[in-house]
């Protein structure tokens, strides 16, 4: 939402950096709904993942060596800079969160078949003293 709150401005200012305020926007919103509704959030996980530190990095990197175009910004832009920054990382934290605890309940089991033929080979490897 903060993002969105700062679409026009940015297209006056500089159109490319409007028009990645109002992609991410609308990217953040899809993965907003998906993380509730869809039943694997996988890929909603790894796309909100990605976008925040894509607005990470760019923040970052418009305040230090600039972007293309002579795009630079002095500051924090105070409130919704560090709010941004803030909300995005909570989103990275969130999403490492889940993997793990994704990982922890063993959401990715080994097929059924192969840990059958671990069983059978570590079983034969006992019988040879091995």
């Amino acid at each position: 939402m903060l993002h969105t709150l700062l679409i026009q401005d940015h297209l006056e200012e500089m159109f490319y950096i409007g028009v990645l305020f109002a992609v991410g926007s609308a990217v953040m919103l899809v993965v907003a709904v998906a993380l509730v509704m869809v039943r694997r959030p996988m890929v909603a996980w790894v796309t909100g993942a990605l976008v925040s530190l894509g607005m990470i990095a760019g923040f970052l990197l418009s305040r230090t060596v600039g972007l293309p175009n002579g795009y630079y910004e002095d500051g924090w832009e105070a409130p919704y800079g560090p709010l941004s920054l803030l909300v995005e990382g909570v989103f990275v934290l969130a999403f490492l969160t889940w993997l793990g605890v994704r990982e922890e309940e063993g959401a990715a089991p080994e097929p059924r078949h192969r840990a059958a033929h671990e069983r059978t080979a570590s079983r034969s490897d006992l019988s040879k003293g091995w």
